[in-house]
């Protein structure tokens, strides 16, 4: 099984996350209703096993435990890809939602990198700072060595455009991440 399991406490969270890429349970709480149901949705699409349990300073605002999630998230990615060997490497995924589409493209490349474009015409969705999800997504790529797109084509809704940019982002990631050969897919021979 490619897994992962990590644990980490700094002085504004405390996390313990375990990633399965080859699929599993998805149980998650964060303290953050709309970011569960983010994770739950990305879990879902990448068909990922994801436990994740986070005790964040929610009284300061969501930042720390938005922004934390994301970097553990992302080296639990990293470590359950090992070395890499068969996997797909790139995924690509459009997704609708209402009025709102949006896309997602990436490369397992070891060289973090975030292009987000992605406009939220309402500031908050609930009890989420909708501009937590570029921080996010940030956290994320950087963590997991990936080079990492998205877009929002169009939309009108800050619930709708951050749902499909999840959603898109775990289609990708299941792409990406599935086993199709046994060697590196690098003209280099390493990634």
């Amino acid at each position: 099984m490619r897994q992962a399991t990590i644990q980490r406490t700094t002085k504004e969270t405390d996390i313990s996350l375990t990633l399965c890429l080859d699929g599993g349970e998805v149980s998650v709480s964060t303290g953050i209703g709309f970011f569960d149901h983010m994770l739950t949705a990305l879990a879902f699409y990448a068909g990922f096993g994801l436990e994740l349990s986070t005790l964040g300073d929610l009284h300061v605002d969501g930042h720390h435990t938005v922004e934390d999630v994301g970097i553990v998230l992302g080296q639990a990615f990293k470590e359950a890809l090992g070395d890499k060997k068969g996997i797909r490497r790139y995924g690509t995924a459009f997704v609708p939602m209402d009025e709102a589409l949006c896309r997602t493209v990436l490369d397992c490349s070891n060289r973090p990198f975030l292009v987000f474009d992605a406009p939220m015409p309402q500031p908050m969705i609930g009890g989420y700072d909708s501009c937590l999800t570029v921080e996010f997504m940030r956290a994320f790529a950087v963590n997991s060595g990936i080079t990492l797109h998205q877009k929002c084509e169009y939309g009108d809704n800050a619930h709708h455009i951050t749902e499909a940019l999840f959603k898109s982002l775990g289609l990708a990631l299941k792409e990406a991440a599935r086993v199709e050969g046994d060697g590196i897919v690098s003209t280099k021979g390493a990634l």
